[in-house]
């Protein structure tokens, strides 16, 4: 019987781009999810707009002009005037840096917590777990802008008690979120190696736990911005979060909704705004969320 040799075909530049490279996955699917590119793009001019904003606002968006209170849209203003003749456009560029800022701030206040209890919590277990966790259990105990009223009332209005508070809410999320990646991830056959090895606890945790569980934080952190975003504007609109004459869309809705009638526009620009706001961040933590996922992605 005559062998002959194999021939295994020489892996060559195309051939590895389609092999299951997780980058390259996760901009496949990035791509074909269309809302997500959409809310991607949506997202990164409304940062322009906001980075930008002393440039593109026609006005000073805290200049005062009684003779023009209460004008419709027009060519000289576009979105029309308040109940103080104040340009609502250039008002509304100026707001896109607050709602952002909130978003991003109260993120940060309630992810980081989060993350290093969740670590805390899961890893060591025992007696530590179980308070962090009835903790948790108590504040979860509370809806979300519930807790936020009570914070900020207790703290005092203002955007930074705001955002402090926003944040606090969000924190059992992360906490939960985190404790559980945690319990699966330590059972893991590369952390009982890395154990057996002999490393540290604290390196065994932020060098071979947390990078395997920071994808569904990333992608809650995603979803959650938008949440933070609409909680900061829902105090705002109850007199509890940015304070008059600050440019923020849930203020602005507050000093519009005794002019529904009279002047809809006073409320309809800033409520639109926050509407695409918080629907492109949620369109686009979906899309991360699938592109990242391996469980739920699907192969290409």
């Amino acid at each position: 019987m005559i062998m002959t040799k194999r021939r295994f075909p020489i892996p060559t530049r195309k051939t590895i781009r389609r092999r299951e490279i997780p980058p390259l996955v996760t901009r496949r699917q990035l791509r074909r999810n269309k809302g997500a590119l959409l809310s991607l793009a949506f997202f990164v001019i409304l940062v322009a707009i906001a980075i930008l904003a002393p440039v593109l606002a026609p006005y000073d968006p805290l200049a005062v002009a009684v003779e023009e209170q209460l004008l419709p849209p027009s060519s000289e203003h576009w979105a029309g005037t308040d109940l103080f003749g104040r340009d609502i456009f250039s008002r509304l560029l100026f707001g896109a840096r607050v709602s952002l800022l909130v978003g991003v701030a109260a993120v940060a206040i309630a992810s980081v917590p989060g993350l290093i209890l969740g670590l805390i919590a899961g890893y060591n277990g025992r007696w530590i777990d179980g308070i962090i966790m009835r903790v948790m259990d108590m504040m979860l105990a509370f809806p979300g802008i519930l807790l936020a009223l009570s914070i900020v009332a207790l703290l005092g209005p203002g955007l930074p008690n705001a955002m402090i508070a926003v944040g606090i809410a969000g924190i059992p999320n992360y906490t939960r979120l985190v404790r559980s990646s945690v319990l699966v991830t330590k059972r893991k056959q590369f952390v009982r190696a890395a154990r057996a090895v002999g490393c540290r606890g604290w390196r065994i945790v932020f060098r071979h736990i947390l990078p395997n569980i920071f994808t569904p934080v990333l992608i809650l952190a995603t979803l959650d911005m938008a949440w933070a975003i609409l909680s900061a504007s829902s105090l705002s609109f109850l007199g509890l979060g940015a304070q008059p004459p600050a440019p923020e869309w849930g203020a602005m809705l507050n000093e519009g909704r005794g002019y529904l009638r009279q002047a809809p526009w006073i409320t309809a620009a800033p409520g639109l705004a926050i509407m695409l706001t918080v629907l492109s961040v949620n369109l686009l933590g979906d899309g991360l969320r699938d592109a990242l996922d391996p469980r739920i992605r699907t192969r290409t």
